[in-house]
């Protein structure tokens, strides 16, 4: 065999000698990882917003009351919000941020008015009472203003101000990437969730507020409007947290699920109650699936609820909204081009997975959005192979690949508060579908998603703690796989040569050292091979010589024998 490799080597390296140059020269000139980012430019104050600033690093968030005036009429929101914290390390100076045209109009420590100044989005605020480790500590942030109108929500997120068929109010917020302080005052980074949180809206006395957790309260005021008081018993991010006002009606049913039964509330406006009622069906196929696939809900204190708003849907913590037109698949239309994508309502499915992933397991950067997205795409997979079987959700993943531009790659620029591409969607779910052929052990796989969802509970991630873990639990280094599909936009390619009754591969297209196993028809049999970017080499059977690389792994194939 040893001979052999060198005639093998020799006859391709008379051949395609320039070839291997060719390679040469990529290989070493820009297959090291981070590839193909777009050139930025960053601002202050995208440092100031994505960035864990000194004036943020030394207290750790622990609660918040927001308590906030809704005002349809002029478009208006103006309240408080109490941030309690611990200190970490003794310091002076607290960021709090609160985006234009918001305005703070007075914060206070103690019963005492502090001075503070703006720069941009970010509020700089000098405390006057001793800061010591281990205290706890309160601020009063008072504030108001015209908040940014959504534009295309939930991308161009802010606050979206309609009008129901009946001509009433319908209101919501939706403000990932955005942030939270695009309409309220708050600590905003991801890398430091809220402990709990009481939300106290007050609005006009003919409409309901739904916000995140459990409702505590409905207090009737003189001047006729209601206020509405829910309370958060977990952990929550920032954009998770939201309001959504309409003409409400309300139906609830209980889930019997893995800690008990979950109650799970659904509001619709009025006029859309029955066919909520039958849509909304698949509310307890979704939590059936995913708490076998991913374990168990993770916020029954909090409950479940369901609430239809203005725009499309996000995922709100416990308070998940949702805007699809009663139909099934993405607005009526099949993402994956299978026909499966609409045997289920996609934004209850899609929306709803995102409790276990992003909810739960919360990235601490943007950067590392594929975290939430990746996995929640995948979800969906899931939720038709639990229905209809293993080669159905493949079917779909695969379907899905269509939607993938390879434009910029997946991770983006750390600590600026910037996302990467949108593939992290097809794209994202795909290299888990991969990953999850290469374990080889759907045993392992579903217990490698149960864990990450109990390792990681209620907590905030980076990519490194997500890619370790499932390193760790496969006992296989997926790192040259991540690297790959995460930070470039090439798509691998198996090259391959038959020659003198020997068949010869390695991948191309790729970073340096990729090595990722596949499963591969070779002349008709089913085998896997360990390809590397070098050269190896198997004897072929007969003189047949076709290869067929599985449909379950997003790669390209190259014949260079001819």
């Amino acid at each position: 065999m040893f001979t052999f490799v060198i005639n093998f080597k020799f006859v391709l390296m008379k051949s395609y000698i320039i070839t291997f140059i060719f390679l040469f020269i990529v290989f070493t000139s820009n297959a090291q990882g981070l590839l193909n980012k777009l050139e930025k430019t960053f601002t202050h104050q995208d440092t100031l917003r994505g960035s864990i600033t000194k004036e943020r690093a030394w207290w750790d968030l622990k609660y918040y009351h927001l308590d906030i005036k809704v005002n349809p009429v002029d478009k208006t929101i103006s309240g408080s919000n109490k941030i309690r914290y611990t200190v970490l390390s003794k310091y002076s100076k607290i960021q709090i941020d609160l985006q234009e045209p918001m305005q703070i109009y007075k914060v206070t420590q103690d019963g005492k008015e502090l001075k503070f100044e703006r720069n941009g989005n970010a509020f700089f605020i000098e405390l006057v009472a001793d800061q010591k480790a281990g205290e706890v500590k309160e601020i009063i942030v008072s504030f108001g203003g015209k908040p940014k109108e959504a534009v295309n929500p939930p991308w161009d997120g802010g606050i979206t101000w309609q009008k129901d068929k009946n001509g009433k109010d319908f209101i919501a917020s939706s403000c990932q990437g955005l942030g939270a302080s695009v309409w309220w005052p708050c600590k905003d980074h991801m890398y430091d969730e809220v402990e709990n949180m009481l939300i106290s809206v007050n609005i006009p006395g003919d409409l309901t507020d739904v916000s995140n957790g459990r409702l505590q309260s409905v207090k009737k005021q003189k001047d006729g409007t209601k206020t509405f008081n829910w309370y958060v018993s977990n952990p929550i991010n920032n954009y998770g947290v939201n309001i959504n006002i309409g003409d409400y009606v309300s139906f609830s049913e209980k889930y019997k699920g893995e800690k008990g039964n979950l109650d799970c509330s659904y509001y619709v406006l009025s006029y859309n109650l029955t066919l909520a009622k039958e849509q909304f069906k698949d509310v307890p196929k979704m939590l059936k699936a995913f708490e076998n696939w991913f374990g168990p809900y993770p916020f029954y204190e909090d409950s479940y609820k369901l609430v239809e708003a203005p725009y499309l849907g996000m995922e709100h913590q416990s308070s998940v909204t949702y805007g699809n037109q009663y139909k099934n698949g993405y607005l009526g239309r099949d993402l994956s081009g299978t026909g499966w994508g609409l045997k289920f309502d996609f934004i209850i499915i899609h929306e709803s997975g995102h409790e276990w992933f992003a909810n739960n397991i919360t990235y601490k950067d943007i950067a590392d959005m594929w975290i939430h997205e990746s996995f929640t795409n995948y979800s969906e997979s899931l939720f038709l192979e639990y229905y209809y079987g293993k080669d159905v959700g493949a079917e779909y993943v695969i379907g899905c690949r269509k939607n993938i531009e390879n434009d910029i790659p997946i991770i983006g620029n750390y600590d600026v508060n910037d996302e990467g591409s949108g593939d992290m969607y097809p794209k994202g779910a795909n290299m888990l579908h991969m990953i999850r052929q290469v374990i080889n052990d759907d045993t392992k796989w579903k217990s490698i998603l149960r864990g990450l969802n109990s390792t990681f509970y209620h907590q905030t991630v980076t990519s490194k703690q997500i890619q370790d873990y499932i390193n760790n639990q496969s006992g296989i280094n997926f790192n040259r796989v991540f690297v790959q599909y995460l930070t470039t936009t090439k798509i691998p390619v198996l090259e391959y040569i038959f020659k003198d009754g020997f068949f010869g591969y390695h991948w191309s297209n790729c970073v340096a050292k990729f090595d990722m196993p596949v499963k591969v028809k070779l002349n008709g049999i089913d085998i896997w091979l360990k390809p590397t970017t070098e050269w190896q080499s198997e004897k072929t059977k007969g003189d047949q010589k076709t290869i067929e690389v599985s449909k379950d792994f997003y790669v390209t194939t190259s014949n260079i024998t001819e």
